[in-house]
């Protein structure tokens, strides 16, 4: 069997990827080749002998383990890698449950709330309990959310987290339990999984011995990358899949986890060890993406941690240039500094979208925006709307949803309200008379892990004994009635055809069926239709990929493109873009240069983030994956004075403080430069007064 792949690899990443059974866990560190080393593992496993579909490989995007598959496909030769089961820990989860949930009384048709959904069903509970007539301040959907999904991630208790991260919110508890306790059983009573239901019901897969022996040894060895970024859930599941086969690759960098935010934590890789007994440590310390000038001042930067595994990047790479810290009298001349070396770099022949622009918060790149623009320098910005989260999108997978799983009550709400003259009330009514409930009682037999059949659900109502609707609506809602039951009953057409459309039942066909219906409510509820029609034209040909509709569902709910734009390729705003983008969205990414900006304390550390020695350590991983994104030329900036006419009255200002982490040892490996010091104006001496006479008349104001 041929390994030539093997001999493109360093001596570390080699002793890696040949490593036998049991745990590892290889702390690679920024541009070391973590992703190439995963698809060697993957390739090796299979030429030793190990079954493709006995290799589960979780990533934190669907992309990183498609590329890892691709890769070990080219080394090997074969198509036989593709049976790999790759994806996110949601995805997989989502994967296993239709296939054993039954087990733990799950029934297979459920489907998935996206983030948007499992908030109106939250914010849906808080008004029917009258939270939202309050007389005292009550948190809102999107907080009650972000306090379920912590506490269920972390495995931590909400008194817990109520203290640590929502403190505004204690007075709350005993109506949130409320909530939270409603919330748990109208999921059950609709048949659907919120994203941390995924992970919560895969975890008790894994800890029961009747069904966690079985899906444990179906997998033979699990590789995980991105290790910094789990969660305490994740890391349970791990545990309980590698209780009785210990074949365990765990690929990271504690030094880049920063995504606390979300419940992970670095204490996953730290306690590696006592997690999998007898685990074995290796350390990819040769980077191949930046010069030693950034790796050194990285470096330095990591050695004030406090807890973290020791490492030493160094390159073999020609020496560079050393990193810069500019020092700016205000914010700007920041601005300018920045859209200086921008320009600067580009007569020299890098191009705009090889420099990235970092910073610690969105708002941050406001003022830069608009210098941007004054100088006709184009940009596009990280960030923004995902594609899952286009109303128009949203309106589709209900659609979808409803097909899918008839019980689904926030999808039909959703549907509902869009015809002419619906509100909440007269939805919940038309609902209920079709057997679809609002509350936590449930709507017919719809667990026991028994699928139903299509018109044995509310469906069968919709089709026999329609609800009442409101005479401005029933043109509008006949439409989506027959809509609906042509997707399920495809016979139902005439001649297998409707308007010219194959009643093939494919999920592409069902879109367009439902589109047709759609169409006149879309046009009416939405501007800028066109451009909203192509968005759902996209997504028909995204369909047409799939036979399976729960499984188009999954993937859109679970992986979906990031912004509508990701559809079409990149954004077309010049030949040529500058890329603006926080720190948290550049994690992964690399340029020639990199320009960080406010790298002062309060913006980075944020002041928000230096409670504990645990969030100060979380921002510096944040400066660290900022300085090492940079391939030849790193920049960073900070501006002296920050000016508070937008909050305050007057033309008030406070002085800056440089970032705490950017210390002497770290600036020496550092140029120093600026723009003009502050109090350095030039000396016009071409003016004469007679300086004697004014001081004279100073001197009489104090003479009687």
């Amino acid at each position: 069997m041929s390994t030539r792949y093997l001999d493109d690899l360093n001596a570390d990443q080699r002793r890696a990827v040949e490593f036998g059974d049991g745990p590892l866990l290889v702390i690679a560190g920024a541009g070391t080749g973590k992703t190439r080393t995963l698809a060697c593992r993957v390739a090796h496993l299979i030429e030793q002998g190990i079954g493709a579909e006995r290799i589960l490989l979780l990533t934190f995007t669907r992309r990183a383990a498609s590329v890892m598959v691709r890769q070990a496909e080219r080394m090997l030769g074969s198509d036989d890698v593709r049976t790999v089961w790759g994806g996110t820990f949601h995805a997989v989860a989502n994967r296993l449950l239709h296939v054993y949930g039954h087990a733990i009384g799950l029934a297979p048709d459920f489907t998935i709330l996206d983030q948007g959904d499992a908030g109106d069903l939250l914010n849906l509970i808080r008004h029917d309990l009258g939270f939202a007539k309050a007389k005292t301040r009550f948190p809102k959907k999107q907080t009650l959310l972000d306090i379920y999904s912590h506490t269920v991630n972390a495995q931590s208790s909400l008194d817990a987290v109520l203290k640590r991260y929502f403190p505004w919110c204690a007075h709350a508890k005993d109506g949130i339990v409320e909530i939270f306790e409603a919330y748990v059983d109208r999921k059950s009573a609709q048949n659907v999984l919120d994203f941390d239901d995924l992970l919560l019901f895969w975890k008790a897969l894994s800890e029961l011995p009747e069904v966690g022996d079985v899906v444990g040894r179906r997998f033979e060895h699990v590789l995980v990358d991105e290790y910094q970024d789990t969660n305490s859930i994740q890391s349970g599941i791990l545990r309980g899949m590698r209780r009785n086969v210990s074949n365990i690759m765990a690929v990271g960098d504690d030094a880049q986890s920063i995504y606390s935010f979300r419940a992970a934590t670095v204490r996953n890789m730290l306690d590696f060890p006592d997690h999998f007994s007898g685990a074995e440590t290796m350390t990819l310390e040769q980077n191949y993406r930046s010069t030693q000038q950034v790796l050194d001042a990285s470096n330095t930067l990591m050695e004030q941690a406090g807890e973290r595994y020791t490492k030493n990047l160094f390159s073999h790479r020609p020496a560079g240039h050393r990193p810069v810290l500019l020092t700016c009298a205000d914010e700007p001349q920041q601005c300018n500094a920045v859209c200086d070396r921008i320009l600067e770099h580009r007569e020299r022949g890098v191009m705009l979208m090889d420099q990235a622009v970092l910073f610690r918060a969105g708002h941050h790149s406001a003022e830069l925006e608009v210098e941007l623009n004054r100088r006709k320098i184009p940009f596009h910005k990280y960030g923004g709307l995902k594609f899952i989260e286009a109303a128009h999108v949203k309106d589709m997978l209900a659609f979808l949803r409803i097909l899918e799983n008839p019980f689904d009550a926030v999808s039909w709400l959703r549907l509902l309200q869009l015809l002419t003259g619906v509100g909440p009330q007269i939805a919940s009514r038309m609902m209920r008379d079709i057997g679809v409930r609002t509350d936590s009682r449930s709507a017919g037999d719809c667990g026991g892990g028994r699928r139903q059949e299509p018109f044995s659900t509310p469906l069968a109502k919709l089709r026999d004994a329609p609800p009442v609707v409101p005479s401005a609506a029933r043109d509008e809602f006949e439409g989506i009635r027959l809509a609906l039951l042509d997707c399920l009953d495809p016979s139902r057409n005439h001649g297998g055809n409707v308007d010219g459309i194959s009643a093939s039942g494919t999920v592409a066909v069902e879109i367009e069926r439902l589109r047709l219906c759609y169409a006149p409510i879309f046009e009416r509820i939405y501007d800028k239709s066109e451009m909203r029609l192509r968005d759902l034209e996209q997504l028909e040909l995204i369909a047409a990929g799939y036979q399976s509709r729960g499984r188009f569902i999954a993937d859109m709910t679970l992986d979906p493109p990031s912004s509508t734009s990701d559809l079409a390729g990149p954004p077309v705003l010049d030949e040529d873009y500058l890329v603006l983008s926080t720190i948290h969205s550049a994690k992964g990414c690399e340029w020639d240069v990199v320009h960080i900006i406010h790298v002062a304390d309060g913006m980075l550390p944020s002041d928000m983030s230096t409670g504990d020695e645990e969030g100060i350590d979380e921002e510096r991983r944040l400066l660290y994956v900022a300085m090492t994104r940079a391939k030849n030329h790193l920049y960073l900036y900070f501006p002296l004075r920050y000016y508070h006419t937008k909050h305050r009255r007057g033309d008030g200002h406070s002085y800056a403080q440089l970032s705490r982490f950017v210390s002497p040892k770290v600036r020496s490996y550092m140029n120093l430069g600026g723009g003009t010091k502050v109090g350095d104006d030039d000396v016009d001496t071409s003016i004469r007064v007679d300086s004697k006479s004014v001081r004279d008349q100073v001197r009489n104001l104090w003479r009687s």
